[in-house]
């Protein structure tokens, strides 16, 4: 895509959304090649982060609502980047970084530099209006590691207390008279004698199984809260010497 310098000033804030529509994040800084052809894009993609990732503006196009790429948002989130705000020029490692991750072939060398910024340091001539500039705080965010979470299963002992039921059998002796009248018929010896009776009793058995009894996972959500951010900047004032003479009264 070829743009004029009307159009590329132009992209400056502007939304940049991939080949499927969704925001990327806004525009921040734009270079030219060597011939002074606008070439990449910086593309903010947070709200408070110091990087912004870098895109081709080949195959790109200018839309009512902003620039296309012709890339989805993890390809341009993932591309090498620079840090916001700079006016340094793409040196040639980071230029072979950048065509090697968007996988275009470059068609003539390049020397892309950032665009240059106007009117600074110079004296103004004659009748022409005194730009007064000052500067402005930009935050933005970067997602960067913040440790990791790890689940671990391992085994331990522990004692367990428990009681079981268990059934005996108990002998008693029981005596019973004889009345007289029952007493006929019944034999009547005199000498040695005994009667066996088999007793049972039962005992604990303990036994082991393994079950399953819980599912366990990792999870995680992302959490918003404010950060305070303090910095300085610096902004220029303009204060007025004229002779008195020429001073107009009020």
């Amino acid at each position: 895509m070829r743009l004029n310098e009307q159009q590329a000033n132009s992209l400056y804030g502007q939304d940049v959304k991939d080949r499927s529509g969704s925001k990327i994040g806004s525009v921040g800084q734009i270079w030219a090649d060597a011939a002074g052809e606008p070439t990449w894009v910086s593309v903010k993609t947070g709200l408070m982060g110091h990087k912004e990732s870098m895109a081709p503006l080949e195959k790109a196009r200018i839309t009512d609502s902003g620039l296309a790429v012709d890339y989805d948002k993890s390809t341009v989130k993932d591309a090498p980047a620079v840090d916001a705000g700079t006016d340094q020029p793409l040196d040639t490692d980071q230029i072979e970084q950048l065509y090697a991750h968007y996988r275009l072939t470059p068609q003539a060398p390049r020397a892309p530099q950032p665009p240059p910024a106007a009117g600074q340091g110079r004296a103004p001539a004659a009748g022409e209006d005194l730009i007064r500039s000052e500067e402005r705080l930009r935050v933005g965010t970067e997602s960067q590691p913040a440790g990791a979470a790890r689940l671990r299963k391992y085994v331990v002992t522990e004692d367990v207390h428990t009681t079981v039921p268990v059934e005996h059998d108990e002998v008693r002796v029981e005596r019973e008279p004889i009345a007289a009248r029952d007493a006929r018929g019944m034999r009547a010896d005199i000498g040695e004698a005994e009667q066996e009776m088999t007793l049972r009793a039962e005992r604990p058995v303990v036994g082991k199984e393994t079950v399953p009894v819980e599912r366990v996972h990792l999870a995680k959500e992302e959490v918003v809260e404010e950060q305070p951010i303090d910095d300085q900047i610096r902004r220029e004032r303009v204060d007025a010497d004229i002779p008195e003479r020429s001073r107009r009264r009020r």
